[in-house]
């Protein structure tokens, strides 16, 4: 763990395993923290604040391009180490640790152009001054998914902004998140402003986040359930909160696109990280007179992904997470079966060839899925694509509304009223249209309703670790 500015172990030596999904193997120990830890990471992150938030913009700045420049400079190993930990092929590990590297960049601008204001007094007397300052230590956790890109997206803007950190990274990928502490550390990042906990269980680490008050903010990427148990804990000392949570994203193809196009555009975005994506869809809605041609392209498409280790160049399909994440693609598959959907290909674990060893599920599709079926309603987190017809552009408009969650949502059309209408009506917090990759450090990622609270990345981001003072003097 990284604590002050030092590498040091948990009490009594305790580690855990890490291992790799796609062979099941042991590639690496950690510590096993916990209460003591976190609190002795508070403690630094409290002290270092004063003096972190006190530099100038451009330091704080000069600092981000360093860290950038390194993560830049270690592009390779961070994207095996990814591989290694996660599963993801390693092209699409490079991509992450980019894309990653983009936060780092964008922030590193973003850090001098936080700006206040001055406001017209209704006094001769008054002059009113709004400042922008750091709302304090924040404790973050993130997620198995994106282990890299998840760190940058949180450690940047809240460096930016003057802030110091606490991060727990999620158990299944702590591998990721001590690399790119060590290229902090590297960066010349003082001690105390970034502090790693890594931990097997997740409780004690949280709890300490949750209610030591030096901790001002809390920032999560996870799951609805435990973001909705984070904002209720937070809000008993009124922490501030960003949750990016869980997502059932919908694809809609209209008469009027190419459904080819659409077609390998959806099976490039649903099968991205093997469907282990919040902005995957989970839902692909095709109006009935192309669905022939878009379902023939897609499920060829699907059918000629090759699953297996992400380090070989072929594989385009990596494990799954872990058993649990397999079970539970299998049970709404089996589900949506027995209630009449048709199974197009895969369906399957995937046990010859030394797959065996680890997580792998068949990418699969299915047609003729219905409102009572488990996958209609339940996040997938996995390589299983459900294919829904539909009629009219209100019907598409309204199934795809059905849902708790608001995060992504796709739609394909060459109409730009339709585009305008859809992108109106659509309630989720990012809409691609003709568009399966609508993300950039530059931009506001984030959800609606159930999909959690802010946003990251862009002008947005910085926001959500800045408080607002007003100055109101008398002259």
């Amino acid at each position: 763990m990284y604590i002050d500015g030092e590498w040091r172990q948990a009490a009594g030596a305790k580690t855990f395993e890490v291992t790799n999904p796609a062979t099941g193997e042991v590639i690496g120990t950690v510590p096993d923290g916990g209460r003591d830890e976190a609190l002795a990471a508070v403690a630094a992150a409290d002290k270092a604040f004063a003096s972190w938030s006190r530099l100038t913009a451009y330091q704080r700045s000069e600092q981000l391009y360093k860290a950038w420049s390194l993560m830049i400079e270690r592009k390779e190993q961070l994207a095996r180490t990814m591989t290694a930990e996660q599963g993801k092929p390693l092209r699409a590990a490079r991509n992450e640790v980019q894309y990653g590297a983009d936060f780092l960049l964008w922030y590193a601008e973003e850090a001098k152009r936080v700006y206040g204001e001055t406001i017209p007094a209704p006094r001769g007397d008054q002059r009113f001054i709004v400042a922008k300052q750091a709302v304090g230590p924040v404790g973050a956790i993130t997620p198995w998914n994106y282990p890299i890109s998840m760190i940058t997206r949180k450690v940047a803007p809240a460096l930016a902004a003057g802030c110091t950190i606490v991060l727990k990274p999620a158990e299944a990928t702590p591998l990721c998140a001590v690399e790119m502490f060590k290229l902090f550390h590297d960066a010349g990042i003082p001690k105390g402003v970034v502090n790693l906990v890594t931990a097997l269980d997740p409780a004690p680490v949280g709890e300490v986040l949750l209610t030591d008050r030096r901790i001002r903010k809390l920032t999560f990427t996870g799951s609805t359930e435990v973001g909705k148990m984070i904002a209720a804990r937070a809000a008993q000392q009124m922490k501030r909160v960003s949750l990016e949570l869980g997502g059932h994203a919908p694809f809609l193809v209209f008469d009027d696109a190419d459904p080819i196009h659409a077609a390998k555009g959806a099976a490039l975005v649903k099968f991205l990280n093997t469907g282990q994506a919040c902005i995957s869809p989970n839902r692909i809605f095709v109006q009935r007179s192309v669905v022939e041609p878009f379902v023939k392209e897609f499920t060829s498409r699907v059918a000629a992904m090759k699953a297996g280790n992400g380090m070989e160049d072929a594989t385009s399909i990596g494990p799954l997470v872990d058993e649990g994440a397999v079970a539970k693609v299998d049970a709404q598959v089996k589900d949506a079966v027995a209630k009449g959907a048709k199974l197009l290909c895969g369906g399957n674990r995937l046990i010859s060839n030394g797959l065996d060893r680890g997580t792998f599920y068949a990418p699969t599709v299915l047609a003729d899925v219905r409102p009572d079926m488990l996958i209609y309603r339940e996040e997938t987190f996995g390589p299983v694509a459900p294919i829904i017809a539909f009629d009219k552009e209100d019907e598409a408009l309204a199934m795809a509304n059905d849902t708790d969650y608001g995060l992504a949502s796709y739609v394909y059309t060459r109409d730009i009223a339709r585009a305008f209408r859809i992108f109106e009506g659509l309630r989720f917090g990012i809409v691609g249209i003709n568009d399966i990759n609508p993300t950039a450090a530059a931009a506001p990622f984030g959800g609606s309703k159930e999909s959690g609270l802010g946003r990251e990345g862009g002008h947005d981001g910085i926001a959500e670790y800045l408080e607002t003072k007003l100055g109101g003097f008398s002259i």
